[in-house]
């Protein structure tokens, strides 16, 4: 930053503004600069999240169409079943239920040459649980679920009750049954 070059003791010359940065003049201007920049961009950013906040409300939002594994975006742009991958993720599903460890559901997955939604050879524990977790599964869609914390950093954070969630229910087509989705997430605890 411009303080760190003065820190060191390096002179920067503004030749639009005919001065240099160890003139008082420009240190105000560069003030209000910042702070005019920082109200723009918080104005900006809470009319984003405006415009965000009543698409969830009317059940409009672009989010609600995200595509997960066993989905695609049918001729209207909504969610539609995406045979044969969404066979895969009733096969987890039931595999689950029937008592397999993530692990167990990982080697399968790979032993029977299924590559991952992002095409790597091995599933990783991790993209399984989030499988199983999604209420997509089961026609359902949670808005919500991250949001941005910090303006500036733009770091997307897990909704752990700060801001309202918005469950649409019976959104899409469910590719499992909402009495299996609730067995296994209501038992799956920890993972052996």
């Amino acid at each position: 930053s411009l303080q760190d070059l003065r820190g060191l003791g390096v002179e920067v010359y503004f030749e639009q503004e005919d001065m240099w940065l160890n003139e008082q003049r420009i240190q105000i201007l560069l003030t209000a600069y910042c702070a005019l920049a920082q109200a723009e961009s918080e104005d900006m950013s809470r009319n984003i999240k405006w415009g965000i906040k009543r698409g969830f409300e009317k059940g409009t939002s672009g989010y609600a169409e995200f595509v997960c594994f066993g989905y695609k975006r049918g001729d209207d742009g909504r969610l539609v079943i995406d045979e044969p991958d969404a066979e895969i993720v009733r096969k987890v599903f039931e595999m689950r239920a029937a008592g397999s460890s993530l692990g167990a559901i990982s080697k399968w997955l790979y032993e029977s040459k299924i590559p991952s939604p992002t095409g790597k050879p091995h599933w990783s524990r991790e993209t399984i649980s989030k499988l199983l977790r999604n209420e997509k599964y089961v026609g359902d869609v949670l808005l919500q679920k991250t949001f941005i914390a910090d303006l500036f950093s733009g770091k997307q954070v897990k909704n752990q009750g700060e801001l309202e969630r918005f469950l649409i229910q019976e959104h899409h087509p469910a590719i499992v049954s909402r009495e299996l989705f609730e067995t296994i997430n209501q038992a799956r605890e920890i993972d052996p």
